[in-house]
């Protein structure tokens, strides 16, 4: 029976449900957010949830000694009291966390679209660099095909002679200043009175030792005014001599400028027109034959003799290319073997040496002395051509001095008609007029005549058929017409005594 009563309060006592309330829940956070809070912020420790287990409510109500059930509720509530008190600080901690997690979130978010505009941006220079890298890179081998294209290209070497060039105007200019030292001509003439100082200074510095130049000077000028034209003149003379043939000198220098120009512009024109048709067949040429030519040698120029050296590898070469050796171990050997070799045995091949330098050198002589010869006759025959271009460049000054002649001339003539036209028109109207000559009579009388036969015929063709007339006229159809024009000559001048007579009777009135 104490067993059953020992069980039985266990099973009769009623097991109070007590309303267990839990912690706030909190805010599960994106997966995202979760590991940016991960690396960069710190989370404030969470505080465990309450220890509201059914099980361990039973086993201390159990334990506890057993008391009314109003009791019991009275003392559940007071806990449950107690457990909030304890929980509001906690959650208003977590709460204010959560607000500045929040916060740092918003701050990380702006920041990490800051950097992502950021990146773009480099991004998009980074492209642009590339590209110009690329094109900078095609420029750079464009210009590298171009150089090999040119470097393939033969250079052009004109054939065309130029006789009127810069050295013929140095060797003109060093020929002036040469003939300036040797010719007397060539300086300016002094003038007489400086002729005069230059017999007087002597006797003027005798008299006055202690005198400066500047005292003997005006001692000369003060006498050269008291010097009467008679002593004067041998001076001058001198002056106009030496003057004239300065100016001879000059002018025939000047002349001779003004002609080179000619020439020089005359060249100018058929080396231009030479040196494009040479420059189209290089071309041509030069498209045929891409490959490298060596420069040409002068095959009369002498060649370098051997050394000692190389005159025992000659030697040997034989004998080691019977045995087979590359040309890098035939050269190997020889140097080894002529290392080791001793004095008199490398005696005979410097023997062969010395003698083949002394040919050279005969040979070199004899080469440098036709060299010299030609060079003498290439100068020769420059002066020669000079001469000849100074010919061809005098015949084109006299053509260009003939019609600039010709052109002065015209220009004269028709400022002297106009004149006449003018002196016409201001003359006085009772003087005579000049009567007409023979041939224009005639022209007068056979003019009304072709007109009537040919109308409308052209003035210039009027003009030469009664010049044809003229010619196929006899001495004595001729005759004719000349004693005519003496008539009226001798009428005119009859007219023009009376005429000069009247004007000087009415001019003697006017003065008196």
């Amino acid at each position: 029976m104490a067993e059953t009563v020992a069980v039985m309060p266990i099973d009769t006592v009623p097991t109070k449900k007590r309303s267990t309330r839990r912690a706030l829940k909190e805010k599960t956070p994106s997966t995202n957010e979760v590991n940016i809070l991960a690396g960069k912020v710190s989370l404030s420790p969470v505080p465990p949830p309450p220890d509201n287990d059914p099980e361990k409510e039973n086993h201390e109500s159990l334990s506890q000694p057993r008391t009314s059930p109003k009791k019991g509720k009275a003392r559940a509530s007071k806990k449950q009291t107690k457990q909030q008190q304890k929980q509001q600080p906690e959650q208003d901690s977590f709460e204010k966390d959560l607000l500045e997690m929040q916060e740092k979130l918003q701050n990380l978010r702006l920041e990490k679209e800051k950097t992502e505009e950021l990146l773009k941006a480099k991004d998009e220079i980074l492209k642009q660099k590339e590209e110009e890298l690329e094109t900078r890179g095609r420029q750079q081998e464009k210009l590298q095909t171009e150089l090999k294209k040119l470097q393939k290209l033969k250079e052009f070497k004109p054939t065309v002679a130029f006789p009127v060039g810069q050295s013929l105007r140095d060797n003109e200019q060093d020929k002036k200043e040469k003939k300036k030292k040797a010719c007397p001509e060539r300086k300016r003439p002094s003038a007489p009175y400086i002729l005069w100082c230059k017999d007087q200074w002597v006797e003027i510095k005798k008299e006055n030792p202690e005198a400066e130049f500047k005292d003997i000077s005006n001692i000369l000028g003060a006498k050269w005014k008291n010097v009467t034209a008679e002593e004067k003149k041998p001076y001058e003379e001198k002056y106009q001599a030496e003057k004239e043939a300065y100016l001879q000198v000059i002018a025939k220098e000047k002349r001779e400028t003004e002609a080179m120009k000619l020439l020089e512009e005359d060249h100018k024109q058929k080396t231009a027109m030479e040196l494009l048709e040479q420059y189209l067949q290089f071309k041509q040429e030069s498209e045929k034959e891409n490959k490298k030519t060596k420069k040409e040698k002068d095959p009369l120029k002498p060649k370098h003799p051997m050394s000692a050296f190389f005159v025992f590898t000659n030697e040997r070469r034989a004998a080691l290319h019977a045995e087979k050796k590359s040309v890098s171990e035939i050269a190997k050997i020889t140097g080894e073997e002529w290392k080791n070799m001793t004095e008199e045995q490398k005696g005979p091949y410097e023997e062969i040496a010395k003698k083949n330098k002394e040919k050279y050198l005969q040979e070199m002589e004899a080469y440098n002395q036709m060299k010299d010869e030609e060079t003498a006759s290439l100068r020769k025959e420059e002066e020669e051509q000079m001469k000849l271009q100074k010919q061809e460049a005098l015949q084109l000054l006299k053509k260009k001095e003939k019609t600039e002649n010709i052109i002065k001339k015209t220009k004269v003539d028709r400022q002297k008609k106009k004149q006449e036209k003018e002196e016409k028109k201001n003359s006085d109207p009772n003087k005579p007029k000049r009567p007409a000559s023979s041939f224009i009579l005639f022209s007068k009388d056979a003019r009304k005549t072709l007109l009537e036969e040919r109308q409308g015929i052209n003035n210039s063709t009027l003009n030469a058929l009664i010049s044809v007339k003229w010619k196929e006229l006899s001495e004595e159809e001729k005759k004719a017409w000349n004693d005519k024009a003496a008539e009226a000559m001798e009428a005119y001048k009859k007219e023009l005594e009376e005429y000069n007579k009247s004007v000087a009777s009415t001019l003697g009135k006017v003065d008196s």
